[in-house]
């Protein structure tokens, strides 16, 4: 009560010190003048959001490098490499490798003996000569033409083997014909140089060939030879020339068939390097 009588004093004095601050104009005019402006004062006592730094650029993804190209991915580019090694082969829009063997003196070791064994066993009894082989056609069978091999002129040999022999001659021609198909190479024959010896043909082989053996696997129509340093074209002679295939690019593909053939226990075989044969006996 003694607070409230002071305040009461005080604004009586106030009011006979300033009569005229009681009329409605000055009490507006103090309102004014103490009025605050709640928004400024609210803008103004808010503190600045700081600017956003600007980001850096991304940086642009990097375009993705180029496909290197694939070799022998397309067929020209495997003619123009089998100029030089058919180590390649097409395979449908792909290129399979050629295997070839890891050696061929390991691939095909038979020795002589091995195979005169079974040219004893296979064979018929040795041919004396010409005459002789003509006369025994219920045994031999003449194999001097076929689409799949070609025979070398013979001087030392006649074109007949046995029935057993020539079955596998020709399914070595067919398979080698099937893999050069399937290897997209163009089709070549191999050549066959030597096959039925006469006991007349190695006496005379003999006499200029100090290495022949006089008990040759030849005697029996068990066994021939297949150069690998020579192949045959099957092209259309009046037709364009067929794509050039190296001699070595065969060879590869054909110690591929004959190795098939020896580990199917159809055969034995040796690697001659001094005739550049394959000498093979039928088992």
């Amino acid at each position: 009560m003694e607070a409230f009588g002071i305040v009461v004093i005080i604004l009586a004095l106030v009011r006979c010190a300033f009569p005229g601050i009681t009329s409605p104009g000055a009490v507006a005019e103090v309102a004014d003048s103490l009025a605050v402006d709640t928004t400024q004062a609210y803008v103004a006592n808010e503190p600045n959001e700081p600017n956003e730094p600007n980001k850096p650029n991304e940086p642009n993804e990097p375009n993705e490098p180029n496909e290197p190209n694939k070799p022998n991915e397309n067929y020209e580019a495997y003619q123009a490499h089998d100029q030089h090694s058919t180590k390649y082969v097409p395979d449908g829009d792909r290129y399979r490798r050629i295997l070839s063997v890891p050696s061929y003196t390991k691939a095909f070791p038979d020795s002589n003996d091995l195979q005169l064994t079974a040219a004893n066993y296979w064979g018929v009894k040795p041919v004396k000569n010409r005459l002789d082989a003509e006369a025994r056609k219920n045994e031999l069978v003449y194999i001097g033409f076929s689409p799949y091999y070609y025979i070398d002129p013979l001087y030392s040999s006649i074109p007949y083997l046995t029935p057993r022999a020539a079955i596998l001659l020709q399914d070595i021609g067919k398979a080698f014909f099937d893999s050069l198909q399937v290897k997209g190479v163009p089709l070549h024959r191999f050549i066959v140089t030597s096959v039925l010896r006469t006991q007349d043909d190695v006496a005379k082989l003999r006499r200029h060939n100090g290495n022949a053996t006089e008990n040759s696997c030849h005697l029996y129509g068990t066994t021939f030879d297949i150069t690998y340093t020579r192949y045959k074209a099957v092209e259309d002679p009046d037709g364009p020339a067929r794509r050039v295939v190296r001699d070595d690019s065969l060879k590869f593909i054909l110690s591929e068939v004959l190795n098939d053939m020896r580990n199917q226990n159809r055969c034995y075989i040796k690697y001659e390097k001094k005739q550049a044969c394959f000498h093979m006996t039928v088992r």
